[in-house]
């Protein structure tokens, strides 16, 4: 199968795909890079980091204990404590799923929603959900049902992804995939049932928020995973294997729809939820979906540099697969130099906020660009 002129195609109808600007990757929600334009060397490299490296004073050799006009001079990132954050807010996120999604009949479909649903994971998006509904004056109570409906549906994407018919994988967060357990036919519709549950869940539980607000997010969440979002990036991604002349524009369409569309709308959904302005809502919109292709550079690296056993899931099956990656067409070096920009590039979007209550997501970028799995 060829998508040559569909590529050509998306090129032409989306903004995104352009030529590369050294002052910022989204202009107007314009996302482009050209490889001929980029840098030889951006800044410093990018190492890989596991989450509680990034900011913990124990592992970076900061003192521990540190005068009140030292601490007063260290960026608000800086002086969050991002382990006990990320383990607070994982805390609550799978508290609030355990309670979502009960074990009752029939009781086969829900033990394989809660196998897959709870079997551990970064809970990334959640996070992002929280804190952006943090950042514009909202707090976690309104966010929690909409943070665990974007999980959910991220939990049915990765069920339907390892699927035979899909990646065809085995390993899933360290785990068996959930149709190795409970069979393909069981898989299927207990991801159909999270995605279903997922809207409900937002619609019935939400407290604190206007109905208008709730309509929006609904809006919002099911753009981000249909057609023009997630699923419009897996179908291309299908289409797209053994095909020889993927540059890097098709390839920017896979990863901005199928990993970055619903990052950016776990970040939409609580910038709306805690009543942020349009301008603000753009604002992070933006910073989302930075992260978001930030997000698959960075997995497109550990595929080829980490182990299954290190990243709890099957390493190099993008090689094995024939899939064009960033790797493959940058080079490692090269792409973790992108990476590091688009990095840059969506905490630029946070420096008009305040910047304490930024923090988290300041924090949850740089996880997500120097994570190790």
């Amino acid at each position: 199968m060829s998508l040559a002129n569909p590529s050509t195609t998306w090129a032409k109808t989306h903004s995104f795909c352009g030529r590369f600007r050294s002052r910022s990757l989204i202009r107007n929600n314009e996302f482009s890079i050209n490889l001929s334009s980029f840098p030889t060397s951006i800044r410093k490299p990018l190492y890989y980091h596991s989450c509680s490296a990034i900011l913990t004073k124990e592992q970076t050799g900061v003192p521990q204990e540190e005068s009140e006009s030292e601490s007063e001079k260290k960026p608000a990132a800086a002086k969050l404590d991002f382990t006990a954050y990320v383990l607070g807010k994982a805390k609550s996120v799978n508290k609030a799923l355990e309670g979502a999604v009960l074990v009752k009949e029939p009781l086969r479909i829900h033990e394989s929603m809660r196998y897959s649903l709870l079997a551990g994971g970064k809970r990334i998006r959640p996070m992002l959900c929280i804190a952006a509904c943090e950042l514009v004056g909202g707090d976690e109570e309104t966010a929690m049902p909409a943070a665990c409906a974007v999980e959910m549906i991220h939990t049915m994407s990765l069920m339907h992804d390892d699927l035979p018919c899909m990646d065809n994988d085995d390993l899933r967060r360290g785990k068996p995939t959930n149709h190795k357990v409970y069979g393909e036919d069981v898989a299927v519709l207990a991801g159909d049932a999270l995605l279903a549950f997922a809207f409900e869940h937002i619609a019935t539980a939400t407290k604190g928020a206007s109905s208008e607000k709730i309509v929006r997010v609904v809006g919002e969440l099911a753009k981000s995973i249909g057609a023009e979002g997630l699923v419009a990036g897996q179908v291309v991604d299908i289409c797209s294997e053994g095909i020889s002349n993927v540059g890097l524009e098709h390839l920017e369409f896979i990863h901005l729809h199928k990993t970055a569309a619903l990052l950016e709308g776990s970040v939409v959904l609580g910038a709306i939820l805690g009543g942020g302005t349009e301008e603000e809502i753009a604002k992070l919109r933006k910073f989302a979906r930075n992260i978001g292709l930030l997000f698959q550079v960075v997995d497109d690296i550990l595929d080829v540099t980490k182990s299954s056993k290190e990243l709890g899931k099957t390493a190099g099956k993008d090689l094995v697969a024939d899939k064009v990656t960033y790797p493959k067409l940058l080079g490692i070096q090269k792409s973790r130099e992108f990476a590091e920009q688009l990095n840059n590039e969506a905490q630029a979007q946070l420096s008009g906020f305040d910047q304490e209550k930024a923090a988290p997501l300041i924090a949850l970028a740089n996880y997500i660009a120097y994570r190790d799995n």
